[in-house]
């Protein structure tokens, strides 16, 4: 491998500022040819913000990108040009299509070839697909449907179909999260084709939690943390702990006495039990990727989930939603056993999600705040074939001050606001509900201070009221500050329950970084 190549990709002084927050603070990162390159760092350190602007999605406020002698003002980077230069991610999703072939999957994007009238060429096709194939010695055939073959095949083709169009030349293959939804058995045929990639000449980006899967497949690693690079190592004499060190900070680096005492203030596999009714009574729930899902919400709590990437906490709010059929387990809300087969359902029962995704799912854009404040409860409005609009407009005023939602009036539309105001009219729609458990996912992400504040302080109200709350944060600084305790999730199981005061950011990280069977034991 040309672990001492050229190098193919330089980002230097890149910022990228989101109202409220830094996502990215003078990134500088250098990628050789022929080398595999960790990206690491936990939740919410920028890494996906510097994937976005390297491929055009979004763009930086200052910076430059240096690709292969080509040099670009990171403000100005586009999709197309950012193809043009050689720039490929692979996502966690994949973006296969599984009623399709291998050959039209590796096609996708491309037009493809065809005769004067028309109609494909299907031998020319399927040569392009075995010449794909043998290049990272893929496990499949040309005429073979996606939906029949591993995971991990499917991943090998949706590299593969990243490396398309590069016409000799040496490009930068992004990989975010490739291994997340793999089964771990199935990692060393993905890690086959990324190897076979940067024997070629390509500069391999890998990004991925997994640590024991950085330490074995690259050569260097940058650690970022807080929108910043704190870090560059080679990975040949770096340990899993040096690496956890670096990722959480000299604040955070406990040797294994000081470990050892951590584990002994938390309470491994399993809430508590205090006196009271229970909200929510969760007993091995399989879902998705969850499995044995053992959970209590009691009157008056908030619990947080943390976890990495992929660990299953969305999941576990959509499963307990009705927007992900259960496997098995039992589920009992206020006393009672329920089996939502569909977010309605779940709502007339008193749940309510606020969703990751505000934009696609949970505003609706072209409606104004008030009615974005009232479609939760627009059949108290109907009277004698119309809506009481003055009644509309009176309780969703008595609402926008309530939450301390900014605007010029309610009958602005909703996408002119800030996204801390989009959010706080979101909650307050559902708010008013008076719902007895509410799951919230990411609900202060791109928030400013004050909103969160707002928006936490909405939370309480509910939970005061003899509510629960689950929320999902991939911010453990806040997670520590706003719940009254954690669970972790690793791989689709609870490893750990972590109860205040010794509730910590550095405590939530100490046990997501551990694996396995040594998360049960060590913190």
């Amino acid at each position: 491998m040309m672990h001492d190549g050229e190098t193919l990709l330089s980002v230097r002084g890149v910022s990228k500022m989101y109202p409220g927050t830094r996502a990215l603070d003078g990134v500088n990162l250098d990628v050789r040819g022929g080398e595999i390159h960790a990206l690491v760092g936990g939740n919410g350190c920028g890494k996906s913000t510097l994937i976005k602007i390297l491929s055009g999605i979004v763009q930086a406020d200052a910076g430059e990108v240096h690709i292969a002698g080509h040099t670009m003002e990171a403000a100005r980077m586009h999709p197309r040009f950012a193809h043009d230069l050689g720039i490929r991610v692979v996502h966690q999703d994949l973006a296969v299509f599984p009623d399709l072939s291998v050959a039209e999957n590796l096609r996708l994007g491309t037009d493809y070839p065809a005769t004067r009238l028309g109609q494909v060429r299907w031998r020319e096709l399927h040569q392009g697909a075995r010449d794909a194939i043998r290049k990272l010695d893929i496990a499949a055939r040309p005429t073979d449907l996606i939906r029949d073959l591993p995971v991990a095949v499917r991943a090998q083709i949706a590299a593969a179909r990243a490396m398309r169009g590069m016409d000799g030349r040496h490009g930068i293959i992004i990989l975010d999260e490739p291994t997340a939804s793999l089964p771990r058995h199935e990692v060393h045929v993905l890690f086959k084709a990324v190897r076979r990639m940067a024997a070629e000449g390509h500069a391999v980006v890998f990004v991925s939690h997994r640590l024991d899967e950085v330490l074995e497949l690259t050569q260097r690693v940058t650690v970022m943390r807080d929108g910043m690079v704190v870090g560059e190592h080679a990975t040949a004499s770096l340990t899993e702990q040096d690496l956890i060190g670096s990722i959480l900070g000299e604040r955070s680096t406990m040797d294994r006495t000081e470990r050892q005492v951590a584990a002994d203030r938390l309470e491994i596999h399993g809430p508590g039990h205090a006196p009271g009714p229970l909200v929510l009574k969760v007993a091995d729930l399989d879902a998705g990727p969850l499995r044995n899902v053992d959970l209590e919400l009691r009157p008056g709590e908030v619990v947080g989930v943390a976890g990495l990437l992929g660990s299953g906490r969305t999941e576990l709010l959509r499963a307990l939603y009705g927007d992900l059929r259960l496997a098995s387990g039992r589920v009992e809300l206020n006393g009672r056993h329920v089996a939502f087969r569909n977010p309605g359902q779940a709502i007339a029962a008193g749940v309510i999600m606020v969703p990751e995704d505000r934009v696609n799912g949970g505003i609706f854009p072209n409606l104004t705040v008030d009615e974005n404040m009232s479609v939760s409860v627009l059949g108290k409005y109907w009277r004698g074939g119309w809506f009481r609009r003055a009644a509309i407009e009176r309780d969703a005023g008595v609402l926008r001050k309530r939450f301390r939602v900014k605007t010029p009036s309610g009958d602005v539309a909703i996408r002119s606001l800030s996204g801390g105001n989009q959010q706080k009219i979101v909650m307050g729609r559902w708010l008013r509900l008076g719902p007895s458990l509410l799951l919230l996912d990411e609900p202060t992400q791109g928030v400013d201070v004050g909103a969160r504040a707002d928006i936490y302080s909405a939370v309480r109200e509910v939970v005061a009221a003899g509510g629960a709350a689950l929320i999902v944060t991939s911010d453990l600084e806040e997670l520590a500050q706003v719940v009254d305790r954690a669970i972790v999730l690793h791989e689709g199981r609870i490893v750990a329950e972590v109860r205040a005061p010794e509730l910590s950011a550095q405590g939530l990280n100490e046990v997501i970084y551990q694996r396995g069977e040594e998360s049960s034991v060590v913190v």
